[in-house]
């Protein structure tokens, strides 16, 4: 990533002199933020520095592909390459507001076994590699069933966009929009929302064959919470795989229609 600097000559010194003796503009308050108010039970997360966007220019699909994948060994060329695909047409809609970042989960994986990965795709490296839990109507250590129904205690599959962060009943908590209707579109309403708990953790996998579960959210270790919500908030995709045949075959951001795009995803034919 390159940056670009500029500065223009200055021709005499007269003309440097009348430029020193322009009035300064004033600064005015900053505007506040907008937005919706989060519910009566949760409190707001203090204002942040924004995140640093990096501007992504697309490689080749396979050359992306393979330098993630050299990345993280134990995540599924498959899986990675689908994920990669469902960024890649949900930039071309319009809906995401950050692309330089993506999270990925495999749900094919036990709950044993750290399942989550953030890459920084700009600069082709991996940010994080941790365990993440499933609902506890999902499965045991391994998940098996989910939902986009309220209440089901069910995890949810596909595509989505993080949203702000919150002080909820779970601490800080980052908000997820479902982008795939019928999928995950009510993840917002249900609350399903990425937060820390005690027991994302390997003693709790030592001692009960699998970590604990939520109650639907990708629930993370709380030492890690805080940093990992704070490097995917406000508009990076996260992507939640498990070979369920029906998502797969109707998604909109993996078929080849590709969304609203209308560009065939490329990237998992590329790597077969």
């Amino acid at each position: 990533m390159s940056i670009r600097r500029t500065a223009g000559p200055i021709a005499t010194l007269g003309a440097l002199t009348a430029l020193l003796l322009l009035p300064l503009p004033s600064s005015g308050p900053a505007e506040a933020a907008s937005g919706d108010l989060p519910p009566t039970q949760e409190r707001t997360a203090p204002a942040a520095a924004p995140a640093v966007t990096k501007t992504v220019t697309a490689p080749a699909a396979p050359a992306l592909l393979a330098a993630l994948a050299a990345e993280a060994p134990t995540l599924d060329r498959d899986v990675l390459a689908r994920a990669l695909d469902a960024r890649a047409c949900a930039v071309a809609a319009g809906e995401a507001e950050r692309d330089e970042v993506l999270t990925v989960i495999d749900y094919s994986l036990p709950s044993t076994a750290k399942r989550l990965w953030v890459f920084d795709v700009a600069d082709r490296e991996l940010l994080y590699h941790e365990l993440v839990a499933h609902g506890k109507n999902t499965g045991g250590n391994r998940a098996t069933k989910f939902s986009n129904t309220n209440g089901s205690l069910q995890s949810s599959l596909g595509l989505f966009r993080t949203a702000d962060t919150y002080y909820g009943q779970n601490g800080y908590s980052l908000r997820l929009h479902g982008l795939e209707p019928g999928v995950n579109h009510l993840a917002l309403p249900r609350t399903i929302v990425i937060h820390g708990a005690w027991y994302v953790s390997d003693e709790f996998a030592r001692q009960q064959g699998r970590i604990g579960r939520s109650w639907g959210c990708p629930a993370v270790s709380d030492e890690v919470a805080r940093p990992l919500i704070d490097t995917i908030k406000d508009g990076s995709l996260v992507f939640a795989y498990y070979p369920d045949e029906d998502w797969l075959g109707g998604s909109k951001f993996l078929t080849s229609a590709c969304g609203a795009g209308g560009t065939a995803p490329s990237t998992v034919v590329a790597a077969r």
